[in-house]
């Protein structure tokens, strides 16, 4: 999930994935590969995000905490980051189309 919410940051914000690139110092590749959920972040980088968008590390890893499967509260902790994400993403989707109108 954390690539998800990574990449919603990203459009929340209106920057292109060339723009983010840039600020975080990364290639435009590597920013893809990490929102497409192909590499996982670091520490480092997830700090970079934390400087260019003004969140604590720890906020950003609400959502990829690797949560113990056999527990009912981690089960729905899950299912609660997974609705938020949706939530975003509808919202960021909503947007999107208002500003193409």
């Amino acid at each position: 999930m954390l690539h998800r919410a990574l990449k919603l940051m990203r459009t929340f914000h209106q920057l292109s994935q060339t723009d983010l690139a840039k600020k975080l110092e990364i290639s435009n590749s590597y920013l893809s590969e990490i929102e497409s959920g192909i590499k996982t972040p670091g520490i480092d980088l997830l700090s970079q995000y934390s400087r260019v968008f003004k969140l604590p590390v720890s906020s950003i890893l609400l959502f990829s905490e690797q949560l113990d499967e056999g527990t009912t509260g981690s089960k729905l902790r899950v299912k609660a980051a997974d609705k938020i994400l949706r939530l975003l993403e509808w919202v960021a989707d909503k947007e999107a189309l208002a500003n193409e109108r």
